[in-house]
Formats: C-alpha cells, sequence, structure tokens
C-alpha cells in the first residue's frame, strides 16, 4: 500500500505543476489589461466586458468538459487544456486590434475550461484516501502560478515589451507533452466508467442541495477574488503605477491565496469545514475597508492588507471542492467544473456591466460594497451536512 501511495504521488505532483503553469498564462491577462487597453485605444468599460466575456466563455464551460473528462480514462482535456494556455493567451498583448485580442483570449482561457476539471478529477482518483491534503496542494500550485503569472507578465512588458510574451509559450508545450510520460491513463488503475446521461446527470446534480449551497457560496468568493483582481490595477494605472508594481501586487494577492489554500486541510482538521468557510467569507469585508482607508496614503500597509484578502478569500476553496466531490463522487470532474469554473462564469457576468459601475461609482466603492454581500449569503454554511465531509 505505500508503495502504491508513493507511486501515486508522482502523477499529483506532475498534475500539480501543470497546474502552476496552465494558472501562470491566466495570471497574465489581468495586470497587462490596463496597458493592452491603452495600446489599442478602449475603455475600463470595454476591457472589463472583454475579460467578462472571455471568463463566460471558458469557466461557464467547466461543467460541461468535466461530463466528458467523467466518460474517459485519457488526458485529452490535460493535454490540450495546457497546450492551448501556453500558446494563446502570450499571443494576446501583441493583438493588433479587438477582434484578434478577443479571439486569443477565448482560446487560451478555454485551455484553462479544459485542463481545470479533468485534472481535479485525476487528483481525486489518485489520491484515494489523502483526497483533502492533495487537493490542498493541487490548488495552492495554481494558485501559486496565477500569483507569479502577473510577476512575469509585468517584468517580460516592462522590460522586452507587449509583443514579447509569446516566447513564454515553449514552457507549457513542453510540459504538456510530459503529462504522456508522468500521468498514466486512468484505465491503467480504473475500469472503463459507466456511460453517463448528459441530461440525466446534469438535472441529479443541480437537483442536489448540497450541491446548490456550495455552488452559491463559491460565487461569493469568487465575487471577491475576481472584482479585486479586474478593477485594482486599472485603480493603479489611474495613480501611475508602473506595470511591475501592478503585477507584483496582484503576485501578493494570489501568492498570499496559494498559502490560504496551502493551510486550508490543517485550518479545516482543527476548526473543522463550517469555521474555515465563515472565516473566509465574512473576512476580506474588514480587510477591504482598511484598505480603502490606506491605499493612498500608506501604499505598503494597503497592499498587505490586499494580500491578506487573498489568503482569506481563498482558504476555504479546497474545503468546498473536496466537499462537493464526496457528495457526488460518481461525477468528480462535473462538480470540480461547477465549484471551480461555472462560478467564475456567473461572476463573469456580473463583471461585464462593473466597470460602467465602476467608472461611475469609483473603484473603491464597488469593492467596499462587493465584500460586503458574502455576509448575508453565509447563512447558507448552517444548511450543510457536515457528516458530507
Amino acid at each position: 500500500m505505500k508503495a502504491l501511495i508513493q507511486k501515486n504521488n508522482i502523477p499529483i505532483a506532475w498534475l500539480s505543476v501543470a497546474h502552476f503553469t496552465t494558472d501562470l498564462y491566466s495570471g497574465f491577462l489581468n495586470p497587462l489589461m490596463p496597458f493592452i487597453a491603452a495600446k489599442l485605444g478602449f475603455s475600463m468599460a470595454i476591457a472589463t466586458l472583454l475579460i467578462a466575456i472571455t471568463q463566460i466563455c471558458s469557466n461557464m464551460l467547466q461543467p460541461i468538459f468535466g461530463f466528458f473528462a467523467d466518460n474517459i480514462l485519457k488526458r485529452f482535456f490535460i493535454f490540450w487544456g495546457i497546450l492551448l494556455a501556453s500558446l494563446f493567451i502570450p499571443l494576446a498583448p501583441s493583438a493588433q486590434n479587438l477582434f484578434w485580442l478577443t479571439i486569443f483570449m477565448v482560446l487560451g482561457c478555454l485551455g484553462g475550461s479544459f485542463f481545470h476539471p479533468q485534472s481535479m478529477g485525476f487528483v481525486n482518483y489518485f489520491s484515494k484516501q489523502n483526497c483533502a491534503h492533495n487537493m490542498g496542494l493541487f490548488i495552492s500550485f495554481g494558485s501559486l502560478g496565477f500569483a507569479f503569472g502577473p510577476l512575469l507578465a509585468a517584468f517580460i512588458v516592462q522590460n522586452l515589451g507587449l509583443d514579447k510574451m509569446y516566447y513564454t509559450s515553449c514552457l507549457g508545450v513542453i510540459l504538456a507533452l510530459t503529462m504522456f510520460k508522468f500521468v498514466p491513463k486512468l484505465s491503467l488503475i480504473e475500469k472503463k466508467p459507466e456511460q453517463k446521461e448528459f441530461k440525466k446527470s446534469f438535472i441529479e446534480i443541480l437537483s442536489n442541495k448540497q450541491i446548490d449551497y456550495l455552488i452559491i457560496i463559491s460565487m461569493m468568493k469568487s465575487l471577491v477574488t475576481n472584482s479585486s483582481c479586474i478593477l485594482l490595477p486599472f485603480l493603479w494605472k489611474s495613480m501611475n503605477y508602473s506595470p511591475f508594481y501592478i503585477g507584483f501586487a496582484l503576485f501578493l494577492f494570489v501568492f498570499a491565496g496559494s498559502i490560504g489554500s496551502f493551510v486550508s486541510p490543517y485550518a479545516e482538521k482543527f476548526f473543522g469545514s463550517k469555521p474555515v468557510i465563515y472565516f473566509s467569507m465574512w473576512g476580506t469585508f474588514p480587510l477591504m475597508v482598511v484598505f480603502a482607508l490606506t491605499y493612498k496614503t500608506m501604499p505598503i500597509f494597503s497592499m498587505s492588507m490586499f494580500a491578506l484578502i487573498g489568503f482569506v478569500t481563498m482558504m476555504a476553496q479546497p474545503v468546498l471542492l473536496v466537499w462537493a466531490q464526496k457528495t457526488l463522487p460518481e461525477y468528480k470532474s462535473i462538480v470540480s467544473g461547477f465549484i471551480n469554473g461555472f462560478c467564475w462564469g456567473v461572476i463573469a457576468l456580473c463583471m461585464s456591466v462593473l466597470g460602467v459601475i465602476a467608472q461611475k461609482f469609483g473603484i473603491i466603492n464597488i469593492l467596499i460594497l462587493l465584500t460586503l454581500i458574502p455576509i448575508p449569503f453565509s447563512i447558507i454554511v448552517k444548511k450543510l451536512r457536515q457528516e458530507e465531509v
């Protein structure tokens, strides 16, 4: 048994590295969007609408890709997910017009939509009895990638220019090819799954109250994370901060979030699942208020508050994901697509008009309001059945 666990740790480690790399590319877009917008001559409202469209196209499709992933034992979505993200997202900053920018962003973000549901299902399969710890590790690696993405993007743009981002594509292409060696097909350890009916599967999932509650909670957390990462780069650019400063700020936010994901299983074990979720939903509002009061006069201190928001809001993600997978274990990839992707897509619908609202009422005012929203929704946590975890 010990040898089997150690053997299974190899694909989990490579899946975690692949998660890091895929989300590294996803992290390129937010810090660069104000500069791409200035280059092509469109407003913050158009930029947030564009980001929203790409997230809707990619994230809301994750449950569908998860359905197909649950019905096959091959690594199709993992391989093509890494490949699409690594080839097309780096091309976006060099686009010469809004049309090609949209095409590159949509195709690149579809890579993340391909990758996440199947890779999370694979982590669950390979983990066996240590799922919570391995899922926390897997998610924290993705968060680290998303954290380093803005930093790497800002460094390249500041030193080489927007049109040189495609240099980074070779990393993802090489890693995609290694998946065939280090992540075995599930057919080697699992029987071929019983073919599921599409309509029946989604009805069964969405009629499960536990899953519905977990989706709503995940949406509330996505609301905070998404709005902060999209709007604050425009605020900082208006204050004449450099691309590297903006990239570093987003790096701190998501890096702190990766630490939150990593310590989540330990906090869950010590405090319990529900207290971790409560803390994640309640903690961001007071931190955002402190950020709002200090971002002009105490920029370093306010940046630390921004990082703490990332730590708090991402801390519950492994708990929610494992809870959902244990609620409906026969739909591992599909429920992962709902918790990790679909929720972001729904919030992206809100983001499509957020730029217009933020331009009228102010970015800081909108962010304070958005971090307040999860608090009343936290009453849903009481309805979760503890024995499912």
